[in-house]
């Protein structure tokens, strides 16, 4: 995997905004977007400029909220950097390239971008939080301790994550299985070992849903901070959201507001389930709502009583009952207060990502993980019983489902998908990825949120319609029996159907790019697939539904004749193989796959049971690298 391009994106007037920039520009906004529906409220611009290292004086921000009101009390990024593109030429132009050292916790980043200019900065606090939560996830970790445990005062971090061996594990602790252990390189590292555990890292992290277009190897290898800093909070993030989720968390019912369904609660992200839930124990405490996980916790009072509700009381279980103090909420000094907090959410083993400051700061991001950790460890909800309750409309997320959701989170569509059919039933998805695959998207033509609550609906379904015309008449698909309409309410075959071939003509753009524009077909993956391997002296394939392909022994041949020695044929087995091995042999093919650089996105169990349109992904991801 090389290293990042930079390309230049020219707005109106001419300006140019590097991509690094809009890439500065977009983490900041996801800082302060901690619902991650893709807009920031008026009252959060000032604190959104603040992250941006964008200096302001306070009669600007009130010029540029007053604007903002008259529209809309929303913002979203495209308008934020239309809003940074009219300010480069005053005096922000002078502080925004410049990273601003003085301010707390900010550290600038050695060295500049050749093509912007942009000094890159990143957050002391963070890193001291995903430095602790490392060191604690992977304590008993063999395999880790050269590196292990890091000191958080240091910058240990950036190297440590150089040979790739942490940053492998803590993506199989995100989402277990992952990556397939004996894919590895543990011992006696090289440079070209290391250069494989990290393209198995960052393909691995690409196909569990992180957005890592702009970050190659050698940025891990030489631990740029801001992009190791960005990569392993995706990591995280996706292993602490993980069951935040009503099909793997059934006493998320509990949540259910009067009038709602079951539908509108399946709605909701992560980060709005998780201040439902936090509200919920609030109100149950007798205290009042909180709005966010920044202003309104930075007193710690809320956390006092959100610790109190789901702290063990001692049950059946014998899970011996923890009893919080709650004198601290007398201490006067907002410090003070903070750390007395964090010392009772030590006591139920929650203590993680924050400290004080970070905490009267307000900081969102390592407050959201500090409360999603704290859910998933004490969530203290019970399904409600006699609840007539219709449990067929909670499915848990297919296969499927699952690769179309990563593999779009993954090209850094915004807003993020959570849900696939609801996220996307405005078609603002689907367009960016139709402008991933070179069909241009009018987009004059898009309604775009924050959408009336009297049209919603109806704005959405135009959107949707267009969508449709779109893949059509401009991308050729075939959608016979496809209207806007599917898109809109969730069908979730024609949803599919529309995705399968955007993804397609996504991974099929890739191989004709790489020839020079020349069309790439079924037959032709398959004859190249068939070329490469009988010049390795191995057994041809038929089709993508050849069912040798069941043993995974195709694909690993492949992979050994494009990367001759890579394969261990001895941690294998090839013939007469129970189910069991058939996953064992898929398991290593895929995360093999990964590390000689092909970003397979196909699950183990595709190859299993020779799902034929999995199956011509992961070949055409293999002729790709192999080209």
């Amino acid at each position: 995997m090389g290293r990042r391009t930079h390309t230049v994106v020219v707005m109106e007037s001419g300006t140019p905004i590097s991509q690094e920039e809009l890439e500065e520009l977009r983490e900041a906004f996801t800082k302060i977007d901690v619902d991650n529906n893709g807009f920031i409220s008026k009252e959060e611009l000032n604190e959104l400029f603040r992250a941006a290292n964008l200096s302001l004086p306070g009669y600007r921000i009130r010029e540029m909220v007053q604007e903002m009101t008259q529209d809309s009390n929303q913002l979203s990024f495209q308008q934020f950097t239309q809003m940074v593109h009219g300010l480069k030429s005053t005096e922000v132009a002078k502080t925004f390239r410049k990273a601003i050292n003085k301010k707390e916790g900010i550290c600038s980043v050695r060295g500049t971008s050749e093509q912007s200019g942009t000094q890159h900065s990143y957050s002391e606090e963070e890193k001291v939080a995903f430095v602790n939560w490392v060191n604690k996830a992977l304590e008993k970790d063999g395999d880790c301790d050269h590196v292990l445990p890091m000191d958080p005062c240091t910058n240990q971090l950036f190297s440590a994550v150089g040979d790739g061996i942490v940053l492998c594990k803590m993506i199989n602790l995100s989402v277990p299985d992952t990556i397939d252990e004996r894919t590895i390189n543990k011992k006696k590292l090289t440079p070209f070992t290391i250069q494989e555990n990290l393209n198995l890292a960052l393909n691995s992290a690409s196909a569990i849903g992180c957005h890592v277009v702009n970050i190659g190897a050698e940025d891990l290898k030489e631990g740029r901070q801001h992009l190791v800093l960005g990569l392993l909070w995706q990591v995280i993030k996706i292993g602490l959201f993980a069951d935040i989720e009503l099909s793997r968390n059934e006493a998320l019912i509990a949540l259910l507001r009067d009038g709602e369904s079951l539908e509108d609660l399946m709605k909701l992200s992560p980060e709005e389930l998780l201040l439902r839930w936090a509200n919920h124990h609030l109100q149950e405490a007798g205290c009042s709502r909180i709005n966010n996980f920044s202003s309104d916790i930075k007193d710690s009072r809320a956390y006092y009583n959100l610790l109190n509700q789901v702290s063990p009381k001692g049950d059946e279980d014998g899970v011996p009952p923890v009893a919080i103090d709650m004198s601290g909420l007398k201490e006067k000094d907002d410090l003070k207060r903070a750390e007395q907090m964090l010392e009772q959410a030590e006591r139920l083993g929650c203590r993680q990502f924050v400290m004080p400051p970070d905490v009267v700061r307000g900081n969102p991001k390592l407050n959201l993980a500090f409360v999603a950790n704290l859910f998933n460890k004490y969530p203290a909800l019970k399904k409600p019983e006699n609840q007539d309750i219709d449990w067929s409309s909670v499915e848990g997320e297919t296969r499927e489902e699952r690769m179309f959701r990563n593999w779009m989170n993954s090209l850094g569509v915004n807003p993020r998908v959570n849900r696939l059919y609801t996220d996307i039933n405005d078609a603002l998805v689907i367009f960016q990825l139709y402008e991933q695959i070179k069909v241009p998207v009018n987009w004059d033509k898009v309604n775009k949120p924050p959408y009336s609550k009297l049209g919603s609906n109806m704005k959405k379904l135009e959107n949707c319609n267009y969508a449709v015309e779109l893949g059509k008449n401009e991308a050729k698909f075939s959608l016979v029996g496809i209207a806007g309409q599917d898109l809109n309410s969730g069908n979730r075959t024609l949803t599919q159907a529309l995705l399968w071939q955007l993804m397609r003509r996504y991974t099929l753009k890739i191989l004709e790019d790489l020839g020079d524009g020349q069309k790439v077909t079924d037959d032709t993956i398959v004859s190249w697939v068939n070329q490469t391997l009988t010049q390795a002296g191995k057994t041809s394939i038929s089709s993508f539904k050849d069912l040798s392909i069941s043993s995974s022994i195709p694909v690993i041949d492949l992979i050994d004749a494009i990367r001759p020695g890579s394969i261990r044929y001895e941690l294998l087995k090839t013939e007469d193989l129970t189910d069991e091995e058939k996953l064992n042999n898929a398991k290593y093919a895929i995360s093999m796959a990964r590390k000689i650089g092909a970003r397979v996105y196909a699950l183990p169990e595709d190859l299993v049971e020779v799902k034929p349109k999995m199956v011509m992904t992961v070949f055409a991801c293999l002729m790709a690298r192999g080209l």
